[in-house]
């Protein structure tokens, strides 16, 4: 009985003490407690009203009262009823010293005094008459090169580039890649093929150092001078050997732009009765050989088909662009989608293997050490010096070139020069400051 009163005791206790200290507690205002940022409220505003272009329309033609109308209107309905502001254009120009000056031309408001609480936010317009021009640096002129040619051989069917043709993938690459190139150089035939493969110009350009991508997919052009002995053995992985040696020799890149790389050679008329096992005839299929002759040709290893496969089958789907790949995307406004599709991603081990380093992962690697879209560099031990360098897309069956193009992008990384015309008094400053009134 006695401990049921003292609980009772207890809770009456608290209970008062409870009340006593709600009744003198000072509680602070809800702006305390939740304070409003006039700052970062006067940007949004500044950046809603322009973004239809109304608040850089009226900037510059300070004298319309049609549109300043409008503008007082939106902006009065973009704010609080309790906020207040100012809004002023200044044009902005260069005094006679060469230091800048804000020269005041419209001013709007709709109170003579903006309170104790204020605050304010800047925002830059540019004239609808400014003209803006980029101006791509070309890959080659500092380093030498800068040659990139583009497989269109009208005589080599493709292989794996579902919903396209080489012709159109050659378009499209070049329409994405040429600005950043010296010289850009369609390979019509594969009799071109053979002429740059023994270091002959078809345009005056420079062969060495030069990019390769091979539009026809999993199949590559194979000129007639190669479909004979010694070229042709172990279904013309000899030849992929050959390509290999070529790479290294005239520090190529060599571009495979989808599925499985060196799976095929490809030539309508010196392989018209042979088919690639699909019914598409004018192809020998070499399979997984291709690959490993054409690593051990830029390794300068002897000729061999034999060692560990260098490619997977796996279907891995959703592997992402890795964050230096978005980057260039940002920088070169290419914008492939962020998730891909590999089932011909080559593995990691080929770098001990083949004394590859990585120069660039386009791709995130997978967690079982697949590499699903990665340009290598052939480096010789205890040299820095790069001699061939090697970018494979292992991605399932369509084929983007805006991956091929953001690859070569984001490895050689050539700089965008921007340039500005009609500049004179195109700019002018808007300030909106505002202040918060009334109630608490």
């Amino acid at each position: 009985m006695m401990r049921t009163i003292e609980v009772l005791i207890a809770i009456i206790i608290i209970t008062g003490a409870f009340i006593i200290s709600s009744f003198y507690a000072v509680l602070p205002w809800p702006r305390q407690v939740s304070p409003l940022n006039i700052k970062r409220l006067a940007l949004t505003t500044l950046q809603t009203l322009d973004s239809d272009y109304s608040l850089s329309l009226a900037a510059f033609d300070v004298d319309n009262a049609s549109l300043w109308g409008d503008l007082q209107v939106a902006l009065s309905a973009s704010l609080p009823p309790n906020i207040v502001y100012n809004l002023t254009v200044y044009e902005v120009g260069t005094g006679e010293d060469g230091s800048e000056l804000y020269v005041p031309k419209k001013s709007i408001s709709n109170a003579e005094s903006l309170g104790l609480t204020t605050d304010s936010s800047s925002y830059m317009v540019a004239s609808s008459n400014v003209t803006f021009n980029v101006i791509p640096e070309k890959i080659g002129e500092r380093e030498g090169g800068g040659t990139l040619y583009i497989l269109n051989c009208s005589d080599a069917p493709g292989w794996w580039i579902t919903g396209y043709t080489a012709h159109s993938l050659a378009e499209d690459l070049y329409k994405l890649l040429s600005p950043y190139f010296v010289n850009t150089v369609m390979v019509q035939n594969t009799e071109q093929l053979a002429r740059i493969l023994n270091n002959q110009t078809l345009q005056g350009e420079t062969v060495r150092n030069a990019v390769i991508i091979n539009t026809c997919g999993e199949a590559v052009p194979i000129p007639s001078a190669y479909c004979q002995a010694p070229y042709n053995a172990n279904s013309y992985a000899r030849y992929f050997y050959f390509l290999g040696e070529k790479v290294r020799e005239y520090n190529w890149t060599w571009c495979s732009i989808v599925g499985y790389p060196f799976y095929y050679v490809s030539n309508t008329v010196d392989l018209a009765g042979s088919q690639n096992g699909w019914g598409i005839y004018g192809m020998v299929q070499t399979g997984g050989n291709g690959s490993i002759a054409f690593l051990r040709g830029l390794d300068n290893q002897t000729y061999d088909t034999r060692g560990s496969p260098v490619t997977d089958r796996e279907d891995r789907a959703n592997v992402t662009l890795t964050q230096t790949a978005i980057d260039a995307c940002n920088y070169y406004g290419i914008y492939p989608s962020v998730y891909q599709t590999s089932t011909r991603a080559l593995t990691d081990s080929i770098r001990a293997t083949y004394n590859l380093t990585v120069g660039i992962h386009i791709l995130n690697p997978t967690s079982d050490g697949y590499n699903p879209g990665t340009l290598y560099n052939h480096v010789f031990h205890g040299s820095s010096t790069i001699t061939g360098s090697f970018l494979a897309l292992g991605l399932t069956r369509t084929p983007d070139i805006r991956l091929t193009a953001i690859g070569l992008l984001s490895y050689y990384k050539p700089r965008l020069y921007r340039s500005e015309y009609t500049a004179y008094g195109t700019s002018r400053l808007v300030i909106l400051q505002l202040g918060l009134v009334g109630g608490v």
